[in-house]
């Protein structure tokens, strides 16, 4: 079994976007030329100014917007996440997970602040019987998941030292078991105390 992650840049943005006056294109560079740890590539040139939308493929043991942009996932990165999900998955029985920045308007609820507008993306995930959850950060205070729909929305949690605001700092970790195929999921605070557990996928 192979488990598909499809990561979707959602902040778009690149020359004008930048943080503490790095470009986001320079971001890109430097994290892939210099992070030996890191999967970070670079997509497709005709998804500008979007830098990172790409497909990451985990394979099981056995198995040899920002800025002054719209804060959207674009109908071009809709289509290349369709097309893609066709190439990789056709028959949708691989197991996949998803992950963006910006929360989609499918994640509305009280302190979210979310996508700008809904242009497709979560219509074509919710038709797909084989994605499970969709990850977001950009609100740093949540940390909550829940059901919507056959998958479930899940926040990231505050995790670095950088960025805005003053939460305590955690992770969301996931525990992914191949056979039979779930996902489990917490929240890890820096402290060690582990809260919100969740199956995401039975």
């Amino acid at each position: 079994m192979v488990l598909f992650w499809l990561i979707l840049d959602s902040i778009n943005g690149a020359e004008a976007c930048s943080f503490r006056g790095t470009h986001r294109l320079e971001l890109m560079k430097h994290e892939i030329d210099h992070k030996a740890l890191s999967f970070s590539k670079n997509g497709p040139k005709e998804l500008w100014p979007s830098v990172s939308n790409y497909v990451l493929q985990v394979s099981s043991s056995d198995d040899s917007g920002g800025g002054s942009y719209p804060e959207v996932i674009s109908t071009a990165q809709a289509d290349w996440f369709r097309h893609k999900s066709e190439e990789i998955n056709p028959d949708v029985r691989v197991p996949e997970l998803i992950f963006w920045h910006i929360p989609s308007r499918a994640y509305k609820k009280e302190g979210v602040a979310a996508q700008e507008a809904e242009l497709g993306i979560m219509k074509l995930l919710t038709k797909r019987p084989s994605v499970k959850a969709i990850f977001v950060g950009h609100n740093h205070g949540l940390d909550w998941c829940c059901p919507n729909e056959k998958l479930w929305l899940c926040f990231a949690r505050h995790t670095g030292y950088g960025g805005y605001g003053d939460w305590a700092r955690g992770a969301r970790i996931l525990e992914i078991t191949q056979k039979p195929f779930s996902v489990k999921s917490w929240i890890r605070m820096e402290d060690n105390v582990v809260h919100s557990r969740v199956v995401l996928s039975p």
